[in-house]
This record gives C-alpha cells, sequence and structure tokens, in this order.
C-alpha cells in the first residue's frame, strides 16, 4: 500500500457536494482505500470552465491505496457526473 493524495474538485451546489464527496469516499473504501484525512480546501475559481461550472469546491483526500487499483477507481469516478475534476499524487516515503 503506498501513500497518495486525491485532490478532488466538486460543483458549489452544497447537495450535490455532499452527495459527491460520499460516492468518492464509498468508491475508495470499495477499492480497499484507507482514508486518512480529508480535508476541504474550500470554494474557488477555476483556471477554465469544466463542465459548464466557473468555480467548484476542493477536497483533498489523503489515503493508503494499492497502486494496482487506480486505474478501476479512476474508471469508477469518470462517470460520477459530480465529480467535476481529480488528480491522484503518490507521496513520497519518508
Amino acid at each position: 500500500m503506498r501513500k497518495y493524495e486525491l485532490m478532488t474538485i466538486f460543483p458549489l451546489d452544497e447537495e450535490k457536494s455532499k452527495k459527491a464527496t460520499e460516492e468518492v469516499r464509498n468508491t475508495l473504501k470499495s477499492f480497499g482505500a484507507e482514508i486518512e484525512e480529508e480535508k476541504i480546501f474550500g470554494d474557488r475559481d477555476l483556471t477554465y470552465e469544466v463542465k459548464k461550472q466557473n468555480r467548484g469546491r476542493f477536497v483533498l483526500f489523503t489515503l493508503k491505496l494499492n497502486p494496482a487499483k487506480i486505474t478501476e477507481i479512476d474508471g469508477a469516478f469518470k462517470i460520477q457526473s459530480d465529480l467535476l475534476k481529480y488528480l491522484f499524487v503518490k507521496l513520497e516515503e519518508k
């Protein structure tokens, strides 16, 4: 298991962002990820329009995950309509 950060961007609509955050949590857990921390970065302007949105709610997840599962999680995230963007970043071991 490696340590990763997952930055996600959701719509500003409170109901949609809560629902989408819960879907991301459930998806990660279903693929065996251990969520260590979840930090809300707040609402920010997007550099370019994504799915007709100019602003988004940023949430950072710190997690442990089997690297082989990232491709499968990527496929699951692509069909989630209220997840605007996401990015996995591998954290270096100390």
